[in-house]
C-alpha cells in the first residue's frame, strides 16, 4: 500500500509538474530565432542598429537566469546605440542542449563562437554575469580573435570554498536527480523562487515582478534545471584548469563587483583577475550585491560604452 501510494503521489506530481512547463512556456515564449550548431540549438535575440559604429555587444547570463536577465537592465538600452546579441547559454531559457555533459565553459563557448560564426559577426565585446564570467574568460583564451573585450558583472573566474548547494548535487546524480526533476523540483520551486531570487539580490531589493519579468519559472523545467544543476557543480572544476591561463589574456577587461556580494565573492574572484590578467581594471562598487548591472546600470552601460569608445579612439590612432 505504501508502494502504492508512493508511486501514485509521483505520478501527480508529474502532472502537475508538465502542466507547470507548459504555462511557463506559454508565458515567456520564443523572442528571437534559433541557431543549430553542434550539439545545440541556441535561443539568440539581435537587437539595435547593424551599422552601428564600433563592434557588436554579446550579453551572457549566469546560472540559475536567461537572456532577459541581461536584456531588460542594461541590453535595451545599449541597442539605442548599438548592435547587441542576448543569447540563452546552452540548456537554459529556449536553448537546448544534446548533452547535459556539455556543461563546461570550454564546451558552451565552443557554441557560442559557432553561433556567431553563423550569424556573421567579428570581433565583439562580451558583457558577462555570474558564471558566464568564466565563459567570457574561456572564450577570450580560446577565440581571441572574436573577443574585442570584456566587460565583467561579478564575475566567476576561480575555484571557491564549499559547494554549490546540496539539491544542486542531489539532482546531478543518476536515476534519482531526473526523478527529483520531472516530479517535485516545479511545484516546489514555484514556491521557493521569488525568496531565493530576493536573496540573490541582497542588499539591495529586488525589483517588483522581475521573476515573471525575466522568465525566470522557464527554469523550473526539468530539463532546464538539469542543466542548470550540472552547470554549477562542474564549474569548480573548469575554472580550476583554466585559472592558471588568465595571465595570456590580451583583450581588455573590466570588471564591476560588489563589496557586499554573498553569491560570488569579489575578493576570490574579482580582486586576483584583476591582479592577474595584464589589461585588467577593477572597479568595486560599495555596498553591491550580486546583481550589479540592476544595482548601478548607468554604470554598467558608460563602462561598455567607454570600453567601445577606447577601442573607436585606438583604431583612427593606427591609421
Amino acid at each position: 500500500m505504501v508502494a502504492v501510494i508512493v508511486v501514485a503521489a509521483l505520478a501527480f506530481l508529474a502532472l502537475v509538474t508538465q502542466a507547470g512547463v507548459l504555462r511557463a512556456e506559454r508565458a515567456h515564449p520564443v523572442q528571437g530565432r534559433m541557431i543549430e550548431v553542434a550539439g545545440a540549438a541556441l535561443h539568440v535575440v539581435d537587437i539595435g542598429p547593424r551599422d552601428a559604429i564600433g563592434p557588436p555587444i554579446v550579453m551572457l547570463h549566469g546560472a540559475s537566469s536567461n537572456l532577459e536577465v541581461m536584456r531588460q537592465p542594461v541590453g535595451d538600452r545599449l541597442a539605442r546605440n548599438h548592435r547587441v546579441i542576448l543569447i540563452d547559454r546552452p540548456g537554459h531559457g529556449w536553448s537546448t542542449r544534446a548533452s547535459l555533459e556539455d556543461s563546461t565553459p570550454e564546451i558552451q563557448g565552443r557554441m557560442i563562437e559557432e553561433a556567431l560564426a553563423k550569424l556573421g559577426v567579428g570581433r565583439a565585446i562580451f558583457v558577462v554575469h555570474s558564471w558566464a564570467g568564466a565563459l567570457g574568460l574561456r572564450m577570450a583564451l580560446d577565440y581571441p580573435q572574436r573577443v574585442a573585450g570584456l566587460v565583467m558583472v561579478a564575475p566567476v573566474a576561480y575555484p571557491w570554498p564549499g559547494g554549490v548547494g546540496r539539491y544542486n548535487e542531489v539532482v546531478t546524480l543518476p536515476v534519482i536527480g531526473p526523478l527529483l526533476a520531472y516530479t517535485i523540483t516545479l511545484p516546489l520551486g514555484t514556491f521557493v523562487a521569488e525568496p531565493g531570487a530576493r536573496r540573490v539580490f541582497l542588499p539591495q531589493t529586488m525589483p517588483d515582478g522581475f521573476v515573471e519579468g525575466t522568465a525566470t519559472p522557464l527554469l523550473l523545467r526539468p530539463r532546464e534545471f538539469l542543466a542548470n544543476a550540472r552547470d554549477l557543480v562542474t564549474l569548480k572544476a573548469a575554472v580550476a584548469e583554466q585559472a592558471p591561463r588568465y595571465a595570456g589574456i590580451q583583450a581588455p577587461i573590466t570588471i564591476l563587483a560588489g563589496d557586499a556580494d554573498k553569491t560570488v565573492s569579489t575578493s576570490i574572484h574579482s580582486r586576483p583577475l584583476a591582479a592577474t590578467a595584464p589589461n585588467a581594471r577593477l572597479i568595486v562598487l560599495p555596498g553591491v550585491g550580486h546583481m550589479v548591472q540592476n544595482a548601478v546600470p548607468d554604470l554598467v552601460v558608460s563602462e561598455i560604452e567607454a570600453m567601445i569608445g577606447r577601442m573607436a579612439q585606438s583604431t583612427a590612432a593606427a591609421k
